[in-house]
């Protein structure tokens, strides 16, 4: 049901085609260093390409344009007359006879993201930064962590023993860290600043850093530990060095369930999958799931959304389906605006006969309408899960995953635990992607408003009842462990 799809497919789309990628580096860089076969993959997608300053302008004036006609409300965070200013402003600045893929999509990046809207985004440049990876690319040797208004060394990958994981980067070449960070929000978006700062942990300071300011062979920096502040030099790191350290992304689609004692753990992966049978698979899971539950007589269920991507709700509504007591949708509130440029997206699709779809296609464009989905009913009594419900969330935890949270609190399924979501369950959501016409680079955008179930229209994330802190500088389980340790002292009190 991707018309009313939570998913970051640009998260998707993205983490598909590095994780290729990467597979294909782990595989072979032991016995090929030079990546010769790699090479062959990079030459045909052209990512050398170079955009003439007409093509370049032509398609900045589209953007801004069908960003006004396709956005449910572009200027909802930023005034008309402020976003119209910095359009110009860059327009302006565009003088070069030609600019790269690389500058070009930061050029767009920097005005879809000044719209505030986390979902409105274009996609990082990921094709730029293989080919810079295959040419001897070397980025930034720190992974850092966003910690309130410090920022912490999360991954020391250099060679100077100086720094440590849990040190505080206070400056960089002389710039204050949060100067950089404030750099780096014109290449994330997202409706506040614990937002943007989730997200550039999630994209990578480095990469994100590489598309700030190119190659650089070395970074003066200044560092704070429990005992002193100093300044001392860090060398780049190859990105496929850094890429292979760093082991993975940020989110976690992977599907898991264990127990501890009486205590059901359960990990449902991504909501959502890019398989033909991919729904099928996931419900299957549940399924199987449940009944290992039922047969182990489990008192407690933890389900762990915490760095889950999101989805479409049709696989986040199945997994609550079977613990909720009642009836229960993911919103309050929910409604659309049409657009050209949409209708053409809709009529694109096999079936085009469904209510959602024709709704769409008969309102004018421009129109914002409310429109109802059947509300969602839990499993039979027999299969249901009867005892308490825990759902773990971080910053990390993004789109349906939030919402699914908030369906949880908001209907009392359970209670949520970890820390605040940097994403929000009131959004600006159900995205879709069209195509600039001239350089061909692709536009998310969200045709939709939705309102969490209990009607909240703050601009928040979801809070949690248990509030218990991650720290995320090394590798235990804070969230995890601390509630464990507090269902087993209820369950068996001193």
């Amino acid at each position: 049901m991707a018309n009313h799809d939570f998913s970051l497919l640009a998260y998707g789309l993205w983490l598909f085609t590095f994780y290729l990628t990467l597979e294909f580096m782990k595989r072979f860089f032991p016995l090929v260093p030079s990546l010769l076969l790699v090479c062959n993959s990079l030459s045909s997608q052209n990512t050398s390409i170079k955009y003439s300053n007409q093509t370049v302008k032509s398609d900045f004036d589209y953007l801004y344009e069908s960003l006004q006609n396709t956005h449910y409300n572009l200027f909802t965070f930023r005034p008309k007359q402020q976003y119209d200013l910095h359009f110009e402003n860059l327009k302006k600045n565009i003088k070069k006879d030609s600019l790269s893929y690389l500058e070009t999509v930061s050029l767009y990046q920097n005005l879809v993201n000044f719209s505030n809207t986390g979902h409105c985004e274009i996609n990082y440049p990921v094709k730029s930064y293989i080919e810079y990876a295959y040419a001897g690319g070397t980025v930034f040797p720190l992974e850092l962590a966003f910690e309130g208004e410090k920022i912490f060394i999360r991954k020391n990958f250099s060679v100077n023993n100086s720094i440590s994981t849990g040190d505080e980067l206070i400056s960089i070449d002389g710039i204050p860290l949060v100067e950089i960070q404030n750099q780096l929000y014109k290449f994330v978006s997202a409706e506040r600043d614990y937002f943007k700062k989730a997200k550039i942990e999630f994209w990578s300071f480095p990469r994100l850093y590489f598309q700030l300011l190119g190659k650089k062979d070395n970074w003066l920096i200044k560092v704070r530990n429990e005992k002193r502040i100093f300044d001392t030099i860090i060398n780049a790191i190859p990105v496929i060095e850094y890429e292979t350290n760093r082991d993975g992304e940020i989110v976690n689609s992977k599907k898991n369930l264990k127990f501890y004692e009486n205590t059901a753990y359960l990990s449902p992966g991504a909501f959502g999958s890019s398989e033909p049978k991919g729904e099928e698979v996931f419900k299957n899971f549940i399924d199987s799931a449940f009944t290992e539950i039922e047969r182990h007589k489990a008192r407690n269920l933890i389900i762990d959304l915490r760095n889950n991507p999101g989805g479409d709700n049709a696989f986040s509504d199945y997994l609550i389906s079977y613990f909720a007591n009642k009836p229960f949708s993911w919103y309050s509130a929910f409604s659309v605006k049409t657009s050209k440029i949409l209708k053409e997206q809709i009529r694109l699709q096999t079936d085009t006969t469904d209510s959602y779809s024709k709704a769409i296609l008969t309102n004018k464009d421009g129109v914002q309408f409310k429109y109802e989905f059947p509300l969602q009913f839990p499993v039979k009594k027999s299969k249901r899960f009867k005892g308490k419900v825990y759902v773990l969330v971080n910053r990390q935890t993004y789109s349906m995953a939030v919402v699914s949270a908030a369906i949880v609190q908001d209907y009392k399924l359970g209670k949520i635990v970890g820390e605040e979501t940097g994403d929000v369950p009131t959004i600006y959501a159900s995205r879709f992607t069209y195509t600039l016409p001239k350089t061909g680079i692709d536009i998310n955008v969200p045709k939709s408003y939705i309102i969490r179930p209990n009607g909240n229209t703050d601009l928040e994330g979801v809070k949690p009842d248990i509030f218990i802190q991650d720290h995320l500088l090394d590798d235990k389980d804070e969230i995890l462990e601390e509630l464990l340790n507090r269902l087993r002292k209820t369950t068996n009190p001193q």
